[in-house]
């Protein structure tokens, strides 16, 4: 399987992504972009120093000079290349997989991303081509550790101290927020801040439920309004209420850009097709625009872009702000959400629970052989409802829907499914499951 993925490069260091590996893709990486500056950072994993290190000789080789960035989150190469003017970036990271996995997050100008449809699989291709010599770029050093502190203290507005746990699963972001933290006359209590590779505590991936359950088990212990946990590289996190309840990603989407919206005005909002109807609802009663797109970052961006979006969110704990490049941070998201139960009368449950509305499956996994088969499969058994082909296959009817979708890092089929009351997911979920199978 390659290790160019939709939205990155990802692979098990070091039989799938070595040094040798690296430096290939640097010098190809380096043919893309094509000319100027560009910022290299890397996360706290054990094989992350070599390969950040050969990458660097590999757009060196490629005659671009190189800003070394050092240990940074990918919300923070994000804000360096967009705030120092690089021409383009990347961050060695495998994001929330395990220690073993290592990988790169490319961008271009602007911290606009680098997918699969936007110039990966050139990058893939050129990785494997002979360049012509050319003279070798230079290399300097940045530290933006400040000015990202100041960019993140711009988005807070403290009304009245709350309670707070935090988990930052030993990953990227606990350094950035440690500066944060300092500034809240809130309590913040605070769980495996230390970035370690090894991930000694727990993966680094919130979206798991075990990986949420030190976190939950506190917030109820401490009696905190909140709890919020990140993910490997910081870009990711996910919610919890003062009982320890998880929050959907969708639900706070649609919470979230009441907010922003309130600020800017009537206004595109962006969010995957995977979310609950009433993101879609939500977003109309603000008088703002709701745009439905693809699952996965690159996608999310090129569509706030291309709509004028001041705000995107994923199911996944992406959320995307029209004014931080127009790329997703996780810390803001913690920050926005953070001000809305300091300035409310009602518990974050509460806060929550009018958009929590329906009934959803979450993502459930199968293992198909022939996925393009299953989705044309699908396809013909739910002829009778309104369909579309935006991502995998979504099936609408007046009180149900579903979408299943391929995997883009995986490989397997996804299922998310709502419906209006208990029943019709219950009944939705019996009919697709006879067709598709059992799940994983």
């Amino acid at each position: 399987m390659s290790i160019f993925k939709a939205y990155d490069v990802r692979g098990v260091y070091p039989s799938e992504i070595d040094e040798a590996k690296a430096r290939q893709i640097g010098r190809a990486f380096a043919r893309f972009i094509g000319k100027g500056r560009i910022g290299v950072g890397r996360d706290m994993r054990v094989s992350s120093p070599a390969l950040a290190a050969e990458f660097k000789e590999g757009v060196r080789d490629g005659g671009l000079d190189v800003v070394d960035l050092g240990m940074i989150s990918t919300p923070m190469l994000y804000f360096a290349v967009g705030s120092l003017g690089l021409d383009g970036g990347a961050n060695v990271t495998a994001s929330h997989n395990p220690p073993q996995y290592n990988g790169l997050k490319l961008c271009r100008k602007d911290a606009v991303p680098v997918g699969s449809d936007s110039g990966l699989a050139d990058i893939e291709r050129m990785s494997g081509e002979t360049p012509a010599p050319c003279a070798r770029g230079g290399i300097s050093r940045a530290d933006v550790a400040d000015a990202y502190e100041k960019h993140l203290l711009a988005f807070l507005a403290e009304k009245k101290p709350v309670k707070v746990v935090i988990d930052c699963g030993n990953g990227m972001a606990g350094p950035s927020l440690e500066r944060v933290i300092r500034r809240l006359k809130s309590k913040v209590v605070t769980m495996y801040m230390d970035p370690d590779g090894t991930f000694p505590n727990h993966e680094a991936n919130p979206i798991k439920a075990e990986n949420m359950r030190d976190l939950m088990a506190r917030v109820k212990k401490e009696k905190a309004d909140m709890g919020a946990a990140f993910d490997g590289d910081g870009d990711r996190c996910v919610f919890v209420d003062e009982k320890g309840n998880m929050i959907s990603g969708d639900i706070l989407t649609a919470r979230l850009a009441r907010e922003v919206v309130r600020k800017t005005g009537p206004a595109p909002v962006v969010y995957d097709l995977r979310s609950s109807m009433a993101v879609e609802e939500e977003i109309k009663a603000l008088g703002g625009k709701p745009v439905r797109e693809k699952v996965g970052h690159s996608f999310i961006k090129a569509t706030m872009r291309k709509e004028g979006a001041v705000f995107g969110g994923e199911l996944s704990g992406h959320y995307y702000f029209r004014d931080n490049y127009t790329s997703d941070n996780a810390e803001i998201a913690f920050i926005s959400l953070f001000n809305i139960v300091s300035s409310s009368e009602k518990p974050l449950s509460e806060i929550v629970k009018p958009v929590n509305r329906y009934f959803v499956s979450g993502e459930i996994n199968f293992n198909v052989e022939d996925k393009d088969g299953m989705i044309e499969r699908l396809s013909a058994e739910f002829k009778d409802g309104a369909q579309d082909s935006l991502d995998g296959i979504t099936v609408r009817y007046p009180d149900w829907w579903f979408n299943v979708r391929k995997s883009n890092t995986e490989p397997m089929l996804r299922l998310n499914l709502e419906g209006k009351s208990k029943s019709f997911m219950d009944k939705g979920l019996a009919r697709v499951k006879k067709v598709i199978g059992k799940p994983i």
